[in-house]
């Protein structure tokens, strides 16, 4: 019914048009569909809820270079200030911008050395009372910091905090099923106890595969170089920044503000390699998927300039437009066929080469499936004109060369 050997005796007198079709189908089986993979992984990083509010959060940094001033009391002093700014919610300092790709991480352990226990890595603020609310995070255990909780210091090991509120991630990565709150852990060698918990609270480096174990410890790190976090009402965000410059400089002004930046562009700078290398990925795949139909299309119109002749013989035999059109779409899925089981594993081989070189996840097999049967319908879709084409070649003109 599918003249398969007849179609099979034909690839085989005309190889290579045949082979370089079917290695074209392969390599576009196994690019597109660890592509596709690769894509959808960005976007579901993107689509990632961070815990914070970034559309009223903003940052920026202090470095001070005057020496009149004792640093922990203009940290307050600041603090204060800016809290006093009208659309102002609540601000407070830390050692790093969360989202920003720069911060601070350490191995917590639920005893100390020498001492064997589990450990996991905690990624740090170092923030007061105001944190939270600050952040907007949700507080779903416990509580918040109290004020004399909150250490200001410029030495943690001398005088360091024996509190710490943590993210949900983070206390089910150390205590699993159990109940996180009220025991400790140990950081830098001192025993921070676990106060609150919050539910989602990504780190500055929300790419990382640890991100979401994060906390906040009640520590204020006063030093010559500074960051800030103001959350502001919607909508007053802009207004803020525009004059936080000014208030910070008449509160002190042997100082310089620098870097004032919304939260969400803060992520945005970090997380624009990952876009261009998705948008990059989206082009390859588009490329690639028309080259290949362009390929089906052009090797099809070829085999029909060749086999005039025998189209119009068969016409001329009673052979049915029908039947012309299955055979070119058989001869076209034979080639596909073998070109996606080629395909689907170099696909596999060359997901795992991606996930040894670059840590990414293994490639998921319903992502091969479903490219396949994208390359194999598309292959089908762009032989249908051509082939129609050949069904309604006029016998006697397919037949006049005899």
């Amino acid at each position: 019914m599918f003249e398969i050997k007849p179609i099979f005796n034909a690839l085989c007198r005309s190889k290579v048009g045949a082979v370089l079709l079917f290695l074209q189908i392969a390599l576009t089986t196994a690019i597109v569909s660890n592509a596709a993979f690769m894509i959808n992984d960005n976007l579901s990083y993107l689509r990632e809820d961070t815990g914070f509010t970034q559309d009223e959060i903003f940052s920026f940094t202090v470095m001070t270079f005057g020496k009149d001033r004792d640093l922990r009391q203009q940290t307050e002093i600041d603090e204060d200030m800016i809290r006093n700014i009208p659309g102002v919610i609540n601000a407070t300092m830390s050692q790093a911008v969360p989202l920003s790709g720069g911060g601070s991480s350490s191995s917590v352990r639920l005893k100390p050395l020498p001492e064997e226990s589990r450990q996991a890595r905690l990624n740090y603020y170092y923030a007061g009372e105001h944190a939270l609310e600050t952040l907007g995070v949700k507080l779903i255990e416990g509580r918040n910091f109290r004020p004399e909780e909150v250490i200001i210091s410029s030495n943690y090991h001398e005088k360091g905090p024996s509190t710490v509120i943590v993210s949900k991630a983070m206390a089910e990565s150390m205590f699993d099923d159990e109940p996180a709150l009220g025991k400790s852990i140990y950081l830098a060698g001192r025993a921070l106890e676990i106060i609150g918990i919050v539910d989602v609270m990504e780190s500055a480096w929300p790419r990382a595969q640890d991100s979401g174990t994060t906390g906040i410890v009640p520590f204020i790190n006063a030093q010559n170089y500074q960051y800030f976090w103001v959350r502001t009402e919607r909508g007053e965000r802009a207004s803020v920044m525009n004059i936080i410059e000014e208030k910070m400089l008449q509160a002190y002004d042997k100082r310089v503000v620098i870097n004032i930046e919304g939260l969400d562009d803060t992520k945005e700078a970090y997380d624009a390699t990952d876009v261009l290398m998705m948008r990059m990925l989206m082009v390859l795949v588009v490329i690639l998927v028309l080259v290949t139909a362009l390929g089906i299309f052009g090797l099809t119109q070829f085999n029909i300039s060749k086999r005039t002749k025998q189209i119009g013989t068969r016409r001329a035999l009673g052979a049915r437009k029908s039947a012309i059109v299955r055979y070119f779409l058989v001869e076209n899925a034979m080639i596909c066929t073998v070109g996606l089981v080629i395909g689907s594993i170099a696909a596999i081989f060359l997901g795992r080469v991606l996930m040894q070189a670059y840590s990414i996840d293994a490639l998921e097999l319903e992502y091969v499936i479903a490219t396949a049967a994208f390359i194999f319908m598309m292959s089908l879709l762009a032989v249908i004109v051509p082939a129609t084409r050949a069904a309604n070649i006029s016998p006697s003109i397919a037949t006049r060369t005899i």
